[in-house]
């Protein structure tokens, strides 16, 4: 290190929806803010957003490629359920597009955005931050910064935890896989609708989880996920892409990751570093829907973090997790006990694929997504839900 060393307020490791959020919220407060992005990697997602997203994080339309009206949830035994979304609409991304529009926009209120893999950090004396990382250039050279705080927002696998958080490296996920192809014309014949979600929930695609064909206006993302690691992600998807009719729609491109499907016990290393998105395993389990959790994690880690600049205490790191768990804790909790009962075998598929059937059941569900909070002005409408799930459960109802 040397009195040239460059200074920031913030280093954010990551600049997908979780990184680029928080950076962009603390640069609009002052801060000098620099996201280090590793780049050239797009990860799998089928890229659907609640309009809760939409309004709070300000995206504009003309990043989605998509409205999506209805999901289509198509069981073991090819039973199609088709769930129209009344009143309101998912919107859909396209990664590829969204990820870097999101670190302009931070750019633009004053963060630095640079390319480079994070290599370490280390604390000094005088209690800042000394990170390293390699920058893209042909020598991989070494740069150091000198940082009071650190959010790391690279992934599930992240680097930033696994050396600074205990149990990070522990984190639970799938892997998912998907192949973006370009969408079939109007005429078709290719089992596809632009504006609705299909959901396979069939164990010859994923023995664990599900497949899916999600449309991205001029493209349609085909995919799969699944924690079984012998199980061929990319035979599954050739074969979903048969039974659907795009076998031999152009492929543009293929991409792979581990989602994680369940929030870390600790996010924070207890001195200046704070993970938020994937990194913080804030992905909803039996939806795998993570854009809206990543960039929520991403504001929440910057109010965590303001509160750590302005008052010194590292207590104030805590307050990210603590309120995403108060917010979403109890989404997360009864997701994770729906995928690990009707996810199980493809007789509780055949089941769950049933009960998608219902109108309390769809209604709820799209309240739910749609508002992003449990809806609860319907108690007789959840205990219908409630009554006609123990049915399932006990065997009393024909799926």
């Amino acid at each position: 290190m040397n009195n040239s060393t460059e200074q920031f307020d913030v280093v954010v490791i990551g600049g997908g929806p979780a990184g680029a959020t928080a950076a962009n919220d603390l640069a609009c407060q002052g801060k000098r803010v620099l996201i280090v992005e590793r780049g050239f990697r797009i990860k799998p997602c089928g890229g659907a957003i609640p309009p809760a997203a939409i309004d709070a994080f300000d995206i504009p339309q003309s990043q989605l490629v998509a409205r999506i009206k209805s999901a289509r949830m198509i069981s073991p035994k090819n039973k199609r359920v088709d769930m129209p979304i009344a009143d309101s609409y998912v919107g859909m991304v396209d990664r590829k597009d969204f990820d870097p529009w999101l670190r302009a926009r931070a750019a633009s209120n004053g963060a630095e955005v640079r390319t480079g893999n994070f290599s370490q950090l280390k604390y000094l004396d005088s209690g800042e931050v000394l990170l390293t990382y390699r920058d893209k250039s042909p020598e991989q050279k070494e740069v150091s910064v000198l940082t009071r705080a650190v959010i790391g927002a690279d992934g599930a696998k992240s680097k930033v935890g696994k050396q600074c958080v205990p149990g990070a490296d522990k984190i639970k996920s799938v892997f998912a896989y998907h192949e973006i192809v370009k969408a079939p014309a109007a005429d078709s014949s290719a089992d596809y609708k632009p504006t609705r979600c299909d959901v396979w929930y069939q164990g010859r695609l994923s023995p664990d989880f599900y497949a899916w064909v999600f449309p991205h206006g001029d493209h349609a993302s085909i995919g799969m996920g699944s924690a079984v690691k012998s199980f061929s992600a990319t035979q599954s998807v050739r074969q979903l892409r048969a039974d659907v009719g795009l076998t031999n729609a152009e492929t543009v491109r293929r991409e792979g990751a581990p989602i994680p499907l369940k929030p870390l016990k600790k996010w924070d290393d207890g001195r200046a570093v704070l993970l938020a998105g994937d990194a913080a395993g804030v992905v909803a389990p039996a939806s795998g829907e993570g854009i809206f959790y990543a960039m929520l994690g991403g504001r929440l880690a910057a109010d965590a973090v303001l509160q750590f600049l302005a008052h010194g205490d590292p207590a104030a790191l805590r307050q990210a997790r603590k309120r995403f768990m108060k917010e979403h804790g109890r989404v997360f909790w009864v997701l994770g006990l729906l995928q690990a009962f009707w996810y199980g075998s493809d007789k509780r598929r055949e089941k769950f694929v049933h009960m998608c059937d219902d109108p309390d059941v769809q209604r709820l569900t799209w309240q739910s997504y749609t508002q992003k909070k449990l809806v609860r002005s319907e108690p007789m409408a959840h205990f219908r839900v409630f009554m006609k799930d123990m049915a399932q459960l006990l065997g009393i109802a024909r799926a």
